[in-house]
């Protein structure tokens, strides 16, 4: 069994049957690569157990690798902060501080105003004492010096005591700034610690989530590889009825290793029914059809930066009628080591088909509407939420524009991917 094997219900229109569920049935095609597919476990559940929308969000290895290393920088980076934090806690708590420095200088002004000012205390005091013990003989000039020096040392006791409050206001300004900051100090440390142990959890948490997923790949477990690339170039906009039109897919490996092997899945679908779908490579020239499950031969050791082309002639029956087509393409891969994945997305490219010439007597079909320039633009989906594989075109029809006319009519389109392990059934 493939990979990739999808299984597809649509939800029929609100007004007639709002919670159905209806199943489509596997379209019929011919199978004819001579590439063998291994059998493959499932991406990462058990057995039989459908790759659903959950599943489509899950993060791939490149995710979780950079998850893992941005978690690293993050706890790297908190431990650096804390350690700054400590740092500059020490350095506030030291005497050679600039607010330390400030905070004793203004202690020792405060100290050394309060001395000068029970100096100029102690001097009005014997101004006065001397003025009062001046002996009843003193002249009048004795009397006045002595006058003098009281009003003398009276102002400067009154200049002292002013100093002394303006000096002790500055003393406890400068205390307080420094007390502040040690606190602030002490509290950025508190919190770089808190920071850092937050860091390590998510650090612990990224790393175990990368170790799980790897381990997983190792058993064999597919995972989502979005660095294993697939694109469409030559389609045409246009395609006429009775006609045969060549493109080529291209698969790019972009990720650290070669990929053993890698399957292209290239399914056509037209108006009203899947398209033949021939492919072709440099190690197989011959045309094949592709298979029942829509992959388009294999490439074999698909190195590391490396990129392969697959060559898809697309044949489309005379009686076709006119109307849209969609192009779904992705590529998934097995390694030797049974490690194995996909695109975590598919990509759809739109064109049109137009009947040939009428014959006489007989009006053209008119050509679509919904292409033109931008037929072939890719509309990317995940892999839980595109039309591929929908099985036949007429139980859901025109596909390139299903999803849209789905949600007018109030409908829904489900789509589960299915990978089993070695022995299960299709």
């Amino acid at each position: 069994m493939k990979i990739r094997r999808l299984l597809a219900t649509a939800v029929v229109a609100a007004v007639t049957a709002p919670a159905a569920l209806a199943p489509v049935a596997p379209a019929s095609a011919a199978t004819g690569p001579a590439v063998p597919r291994p059998q493959v476990p499932p991406l990462g559940r058990s057995s039989g157990a459908p790759y659903a929308a959950d599943d489509a969000a899950r993060p791939s290895l490149m995710e979780l690798e950079k998850a893992a290393a941005a978690a690293r920088q993050a706890y790297d980076a908190a431990v650096t902060a804390e350690a700054a934090a400590v740092r500059a806690l020490a350095d506030g708590l030291s005497d050679t501080a600039p607010l330390a420095v400030a905070a004793a200088g203004a202690v020792r002004d405060a100290e050394a105003a309060a001395a000068a000012r029970q100096a100029a205390a102690d001097r009005l005091a014997d101004a006065e004492a001397a003025l009062k013990d001046l002996p009843e003989g003193a002249t009048e000039a004795e009397k006045a010096r002595a006058e003098q020096d009281v009003a003398d040392a009276l102002a400067a006791a009154e200049d002292a005591a002013e100093a002394q409050e303006t000096a002790g206001t500055r003393a406890k300004e400068a205390t307080r700034a420094r007390d502040d900051a040690r606190a602030a100090a002490s509290a950025r440390v508190h919190r770089a610690g808190e920071d850092k142990a937050k860091a390590l959890a998510a650090r612990e948490a990224a790393d175990k989530a990368l170790a799980d997923a790897r381990k997983e790949a190792e058993r064999g477990a597919c995972v989502p590889e979005d660095r294993l690339t697939v694109e469409v170039t030559g389609l045409p906009a246009t395609i006429t009825a009775g006609t045969t039109v060549d493109f080529t897919v291209r698969v790019g490996n972009g990720t650290d290793r070669t990929l053993d092997e890698v399957w292209p899945y290239v399914k056509v679908e037209g108006p009203d029914d899947l398209l033949d779908v021939l492919w072709s490579t440099a190690g197989s020239p011959a045309w094949q059809d592709a298979d029942a499950d829509h992959y388009a031969g294999a490439v074999e050791k698909l190195a590391a930066g490396a990129h392969a082309e697959v060559k898809v002639r697309l044949r489309v029956a005379a009686s076709a009628p006119a109307g849209d087509g969609v192009a779904t393409v992705a590529a998934d891969y097995l390694n030797d080591d049974e490690s194995c994945g996909g695109t975590p997305e598919f990509h759809e490219y739109g064109f049109g088909v137009v009947t040939a010439a009428p014959l006489p007597g007989r009006p053209a079909s008119p050509a679509p509407q919904t292409h033109g320039a931008a037929a072939t633009r890719p509309l990317t989906t995940p892999a839980a939420g595109s039309l591929a594989d929908t099985g036949s075109s007429s139980a859901v029809p025109q596909v390139a524009g299903a999803a849209a006319t789905a949600v007018a009519l109030g409908a829904g389109l489900i789509l589960a991917v299915r990978r089993r392990r070695p022995g299960t059934e299709a």
